[in-house]
C-alpha cells in the first residue's frame, strides 16, 4: 500500500502541531513537526527572506526522513503552502523553487484549519488579529491548486474526532490495529 500523506494547515494557533501528534498516535505512524519553531527559537534575531527558505528545505528533508519510517500515513505539521504563505505576507514574495515544489509535491488530503481554538500568546507568532484573514488566504491557495481538502474544527477532543472522522471518510484509513 503506498502511504498516504495528510497536510495540516491554517493560521497560527489553531492546533495544528497537537492535531497532527494526535492523529499519529491514534493511527499509529509517524508525523512530522513544524521545523520552523525550533529554527527560529536558535535563531537570536529577527528571521529573514534567506532563512525562511532554509526552513522550507529543512522541513522537505524532515518529511522525508519521517516518511520512510510512517505506517501507511504520514501526518505532516506544515508545508510548503504554510512557507508560501509565510513569505508573501512578509516579504511580498515566494522563490519560485518553493512555488514549483507547491505543484510537485503530492498530498492525499489537506486537513485546513479552523479558527475556532482561542488564540494562545507565543513569542514566535506574528499575527493574532489577522487569523480571518489567513484563514481565507488559505481556502484560496486550496481552491487554487485544486487540492483534496476539509476543514477541521471543534474544541478539544471534537477536534480529533472531527478531523478522524474526515480521514476515515474521505481516505478510508483505520486505526492501525494492536
Amino acid at each position: 500500500m503506498s502511504l498516504k500523506k495528510i497536510a495540516i494547515v491554517g493560521p497560527e494557533s489553531t492546533g495544528k502541531s497537537a492535531l497532527a501528534q494526535s492523529l499519529a498516535a491514534h493511527y499509529k505512524t509517524e508525523w512530522v513537526p513544524e521545523v520552523a519553531r525550533e529554527f527560529l527559537e536558535k535563531l537570536n534575531r529577527k528571521y529573514n527572506a534567506a532563512d525562511i527558505e532554509e526552513i522550507a528545505r529543512l522541513q522537505l528533508e524532515m518529511e522525508d526522513v519521517k516518511a520512510r519510517s510512517a505506517n501507511e500515513i504520514l501526518f505532516c505539521d506544515t508545508t510548503l503552502l504554510v512557507i508560501k504563505i509565510w513569505m508573501e505576507n512578509a516579504f511580498g514574495k515566494c522563490p519560485d523553487w518553493i512555488l514549483t515544489s507547491i505543484k510537485s509535491r503530492k498530498y492525499d488530503l489537506f486537513l485546513l484549519m479552523d479558527i475556532d481554538l482561542e488564540w494562545q500568546p507565543d513569542p514566535l507568532r506574528e499575527h493574532p488579529d489577522k487569523r480571518q484573514f489567513f484563514k481565507d488566504w488559505y481556502y484560496r491557495e486550496l481552491v487554487e491548486i485544486g487540492a483534496n481538502w476539509d476543514w477541521v474544527n471543534g474544541l478539544g477532543e471534537d477536534r480529533l474526532t472531527n478531523a478522524t472522522r474526515i480521514l476515515n471518510g474521505r481516505l478510508l484509513v483505520n486505526p492501525a490495529k494492536d
